[in-house]
């Protein structure tokens, strides 16, 4: 009898090794892959560089950055979306590769709080409205003023059809009655430099690039589409202070293929809060002019998701946007 007994209680151990809780218990043990849409060498990879390497001292595996260039962010979403759910996959992909694409693109685009799991943010901030350092406007309400003034004469630069910059000024057009022809780039340096020609006058632009030229005098910013003022720029104001009612963060974000443990979920969200908190991430992130807002937990980062995504499909969906 006592025999059978340590037989039972022998598989019993033997059982709760192998079971599921045990594995989630053991994450990770082995290298983890973080997958970003953007090159080598931009101001989120290298951001994301930083944040992998403390990671992977702290949790003692190797994590290898991944550089899944195409489709705006695309390929990278939909390469996480599909991977197993383990918590080895982890994207890391800005506002514009994640709920602006399902805005934009609903049938290409992945369905992100269907697939991914968000995990945590990773800073954030608006994009600047910026006009010429000769264009008769000094702030939001003057340039709305000079633009009603002179409807179908002033044309207006993004980085791209579909950009936050492009979405947000339809906003603004649609908002305030004004008539700005797009003209859309595929760089940010061709901005400035027509900027420079006199070929364009006004423009968004993101936050980090902008922030030299407005110092030198080149350029002027008018207004900061973000939820708070951007730390290189404190005194160029946000739209909602003066008195334009948007407010919306660009921000990373960390996620993982849905339906990852729970106990993984947490363990990632614990080690990229405590990262995100190290002197050189900070930095970083104030050259990219990153404002680090207070620690979100994961469920508070999906509801952010959740209502960007709203809040772009119904500018699309308002102002009939549409991707070639």
């Amino acid at each position: 009898m006592k025999l059978a007994r340590l037989l039972v209680l022998a598989a019993l151990a033997s059982a709760a090794l192998t079971s599921p809780l045990r594995a989630e218990e053991a994450w990770p043990a082995r290298p983890i892959r973080m997958v970003i849409g953007t090159a080598a060498g931009t101001g989120g990879d290298v951001l994301l560089r930083l944040i992998a390497n403390s990671m992977s001292q702290s949790l003692m595996q190797p994590i290898i950055v991944e550089n899944k260039v195409g489709a705006n962010g695309l390929v990278a979403t939909a390469e996480v979306a599909k991977s197993k759910a383990d918590g080895y996959s982890v994207l890391f992909g800005g506002a514009s590769a994640t709920v602006i694409n399902q805005a934009l693109q609903p049938s290409l685009a992945v369905n992100v709080l269907d697939k991914l799991s968000p995990v945590a943010q990773v800073g954030a901030g608006g994009v600047n409205l910026v006009v010429a350092a000769d264009f008769p406007a000094t702030n939001l309400p003057e340039f709305i003023a000079y633009a009603k003034a002179h409807p179908g004469q002033i044309n207006y630069a993004t980085w791209g059809v579909g950009s936050s910059g492009h979405l947000i000024m339809e906003w603004l057009k649609n908002r305030h009655g004004i008539d700005l022809p797009h003209v859309p780039y595929k760089a940010m340096p061709q901005i400035y430099q027509d900027m420079a020609g006199g070929l364009v006058k006004v423009a968004f632009v993101d936050a980090a690039s902008s922030v030299p030229l407005v110092k030198a005098g080149k350029i002027k910013a008018l207004g900061n589409s973000g939820t708070a003022r951007a730390p290189g720029l404190a005194d160029v104001p946000t739209f909602k202070e003066q008195g334009v009612d948007f407010a919306v963060d660009g921000w990373y974000g960390v996620f993982v293929p849905k339906g990852t443990p729970a106990a993984v979920v947490s363990q990632l969200h614990r080690e990229i809060i405590k990262v995100l908190a190290d002197p050189e991430i900070r930095s970083r992130m104030q050259q990219l002019n990153l404002s680090s807002p207070p620690p979100k937990s994961s469920a508070e980062f999906e509801q952010i998701v959740a209502a960007d995504l709203k809040l772009w499909q119904s500018i699309v969906r308002t102002n009939d946007i549409k991707v070639d």
